[in-house]
């Protein structure tokens, strides 16, 4: 559920806790957090860590830049989400062209294949932060007066390749922050980023697919998941106008652009949508036109169906956002070199 992107309106909600709170409420895995700048809005990643504290199952996954936003911080306040949410980060890797913010931060504009390159290097820098400490670095050694194992520190050493469209760059680490609770952050990216010569397969854990229309999603998820090849999750982005408090989705629907494949009409036929959809995807994202009153419908109508029908998982309290995924927990990859050194 996207909870404050295309279509945000504010709403009868009096605040970002009381939203995500009754998109947890209504059974919704995860909230995503749009990074459209809206003035007066703190970003993405400051709206996540905000819900982390308030949420106990639901999982938080904000968009974060890699264009315009340092590689390092990146990494480091991810990390930090995963242990304010106790492990239910997530991140929707995002890499577009806006001279705009390029001019405030006082560099130039990137795009086309650039805006790729900057989004594959800052998610190996990040993989590499999250994985310099190792899982037993801290050690709090009162009789010795050691706080962490030195030896269990890695550098990252990452410089940007020769071709580097934009500034070339280094990044050293180790990180600031102790290794995140799931040991890697699950990272997803709009499918048109990722693929051969793009953000590599490998480098993400799920991606994000549209289409023109609700009909053509279910062909649109198999194109993706042959023609990328590996073993990542696939989610379809779905815009959703329901009939709600005796006015038509076709009226409540004018004004709303969110660019996306859209549902417009009643809660049953959006049940039945999404059964047949989910049998192709491993999930949905869902933008609704209204929050307030497509929450409503969607919590009320929509879930518990779907939970009835069998083709929709029930939350699970104490899990990890991986759990969600159906990932496990992937040991460090400087221990396992470290371990093969001797050290």
């Amino acid at each position: 559920m996207e909870l404050d992107g295309a279509g945000w309106d504010g709403g009868d909600f009096a605040s970002l806790g009381e939203a995500v709170l009754a998109a947890e409420s209504a059974g919704f895995h995860a909230a995503t957090f749009s990074d459209a700048p809206v003035p007066d809005r703190v970003n993405a990643l400051q709206r996540a860590a905000f819900a982390g504290p308030v949420t106990r199952s639901i999982a938080l996954v904000p968009e974060v830049d890699t264009v315009y936003t340092e590689p390092f911080h990146v990494s480091t306040q991810l990390a930090s989400l995963d242990y304010v949410s106790g492990g239910r980060a997530g991140w929707i890797v995002t890499a577009a062209e806006s001279p705009e913010t390029a001019a405030a931060v006082g560099r130039s504009s990137l795009a086309g294949a650039a805006l790729t390159q900057e989004a594959a290097a800052s998610i190996e820098v990040s993989r590499r932060l999250w994985d310099s400490w190792e899982d037993d670095a801290v050690i709090r050694d009162v009789a010795t007066g050691r706080y962490l194992d030195v030896d269990k520190l890695h550098y990252a050493d990452f410089e940007t390749p020769a071709d580097f469209a934009g500034p070339a760059y280094s990044v050293k680490g180790p990180s600031i922050i102790p290794r995140p609770l799931q040991g890697q952050l699950p990272v997803i990216a709009a499918a048109s980023l990722v693929g051969s010569g793009q953000v590599p397969a490998d480098a993400v854990d799920a991606v994000l697919v549209t289409a023109p229309t609700p009909e053509l999603l279910a062909a649109e998820v198999r194109d993706v998941r042959a023609r990328i090849g590996a073993p990542v999750a696939v989610i379809a982005e779905l815009d959703v106008v329901l009939d709600s408090r005796g006015q038509a989705a076709a009226e409540r629907s004018a004004g709303f652009e969110g660019g996306r494949a859209r549902y417009s009409g009643s809660a049953a036929g959006l049940t039945d949508f999404l059964e047949s959809l989910l049998k192709e995807a491993d999930g949905v994202r869902l933008h609704p036109a209204s929050l307030f009153v497509d929450l409503e419908e969607l919590g009320r109508l929509v879930l518990p169906e779907l939970r009835r029908r069998g083709a929709l998982r029930p939350p699970v309290l104490g899990g990890t956002f991986r759990d969600l995924l159906g990932l496990t927990r992937p040991a460090s990859r400087y221990a396992s070199a470290a371990v093969g050194a001797g050290k």
